[in-house]
């Protein structure tokens, strides 16, 4: 089974080939655009739960979009926009042409797109209040505003009419081939980004990288290039921010290195070890990474391993444990939760099941008991994702709700048919998860059509101006 990044990409981005008047009819009314939410489920602001402020952000790679969801209402808010589609009122930057909706990949194939391709990894900066994303297809880094849901360097469109966008996307920061996931250092004044496609780590000088995305200085925020194994995927620092582990999708491998930093806090690295998992990781497939929140183990997805791992950030970084999720699982994402209840990792599987519960097709979350003694954590326990191919995880600050991304689309059976959907657990029962809600994530309005939120990869929970997973 290949990694979903791998597959036909024209596939699995195209539009309905449909007139105008089709698109309309299968346009989602507003109230399906809104979670099936049980009764009394959304905490008020003040709360445990989440608050006022929180946002979800989603990653969705076919429609280059972000998909914003408010907690409090389990709503989704207008996306956040990454294509230039309709920045201008004529063909070929319409999304419609005398009728006929264009596919995805035939959009971005035209010679003025200058927006997004592929946007996938994403991460909060260490105060939460920007998160950086990534397109794979474009080669270049976006910088949104948590506060106000905006893209830092988009400018006000000069094609001032009624039938096109207002502002006019800007071009980001171009970092390399193939840039898979987004870091900041622990300080937040770098951001390093794995480039699967040159083998490599591109560190960014985030004011810089701000000022370039406003259109002042281009090409001037890489502060420089580490050179490392082939397809480095996802990069994350121990707790102290001195350590940086390094994953790969090509070789089983794993690379740390220190890192220092000088006055200013920009940081020089050097490579410390390389450590052997072709024992653990035959594959060489281990695309994502993440510290626990008290950073005493960093876990490690293996995807075509359908095992995860944690290696102890000090010392010879020796595996902690090795947890197999059985036959093809496919964990993409780790995520963590530590209440009086129980201290969890949750893991998201790409794996289908088409007789899942209540008879949707569905993938699982397996549940790991971190409580248990190092050495002997296993699985003990799975719950239904609520989508297919589950991706992206993230808990609340308050540790109180888990959201779920998933990849695929198509949830036949069900009221949300066609949607690519986002879940929600209540998780004040680390050990059993209970469904809140199961939200799709509808359609980008554009001037000229509708523009289908899918493909979702990464899902961050972010509270601005809190500590995020990277502080």
């Amino acid at each position: 089974m290949q990694d979903r990044d791998d597959t036909d990409q024209t596939t699995r981005r195209d539009f309905l080939l449909t007139t105008t008047a089709g698109l309309a009819a299968a346009t989602l009314s507003s109230s399906l655009a809104l979670a099936q939410t049980a009764p009394n489920s959304a905490p008020t602001a003040g709360s445990a739960g989440p608050q006022e402020n929180d946002r979800v952000f989603i990653c969705n790679e076919d429609s280059n979009t972000l998909s914003v969801i408010n907690p409090l209402t389990n709503a989704v808010e207008p996306s956040v926009n990454l294509t230039s589609f309709d920045e201008d009122h004529r063909p070929p930057f319409r999304l419609v042409t005398n009728g006929v909706v264009a596919t995805h990949a035939g959009m971005i194939q035209k010679p003025l797109y200058h927006g997004a391709i592929s946007i996938h990894g994403a991460v909060p900066s260490p105060d939460s209040t920007m998160i950086a994303t990534t397109g794979r297809g474009s080669s270049n880094v976006y910088l949104i505003n948590t506060r106000t849901r905006e893209v830092i360097g988009n400018t006000p469109n000069p094609n001032k009419r009624d039938d096109v966008v207002p502002t006019r996307l800007t071009n980001g920061i171009l970092v390399g081939r193939e840039p898979h996931e987004p870091t900041f250092t622990r300080n937040g004044r770098e951001l390093w980004v794995t480039l699967r496609g040159s083998d490599q780590i591109a560190v960014l000088d985030v004011a810089k990288a701000i000022a370039e995305s406003k259109g002042a200085g281009p090409g001037t925020a890489v502060r420089r290039i580490i050179p490392t194994m082939p397809g480095p995927a996802h990069v994350w620092f121990s707790k102290d921010g001195n350590t940086a582990f390094l994953t790969s999708q090509k070789v089983p491998m794993i690379e740390v290195y220190a890192v220092k930093y000088d006055a200013n806090g920009f940081s020089t690295a050097e490579r410390k070890r390389q450590i052997d998992i072709s024992a653990q990781d035959k594959f060489g497939f281990s695309p994502f990474l993440k510290a626990t929140p008290d950073g005493k183990e960093v876990w490690i997805s293996h995807k075509l391993a359908d095992r995860v791992a944690a290696i102890e950030p000090d010392g010879d970084n020796r595996y902690a444990d090795i947890v197999d999720l059985g036959p093809l699982a496919r964990p993409n994402r780790v995520e963590f939760l530590e209440t009086r209840n129980g201290r969890v990792i949750y893991v998201s599987q790409g794996r289908v099941d088409d007789a899942a519960a209540g008879g949707v097709a569905s993938s699982a979350v397996a549940i790991i008991d971190r409580a248990a003694p190092k050495g002997q954590r296993k699985v003990v326990g799975t719950f239904a994702s609520g989508g297919r191919e589950a991706h992206g995880l993230w808990v609340d600050p308050g540790n109180t709700r888990l959201y779920v991304a998933h990849e695929q689309d198509e949830l036949p059976n069900t009221q949300h048919a066609g949607q690519t959907v986002c879940s929600v657990f209540d998780v004040a029962d680390p050990f059993k998860p209970q469904l809140i809600a199961r939200i799709p994530l509808g359609e980008h309005k554009l001037p000229s059509g509708a523009l289908r939120n899918k493909k979702s990869i990464n899902l961050v929970y972010v509270r601005p101006g809190s500590k995020s997973a990277s502080a």
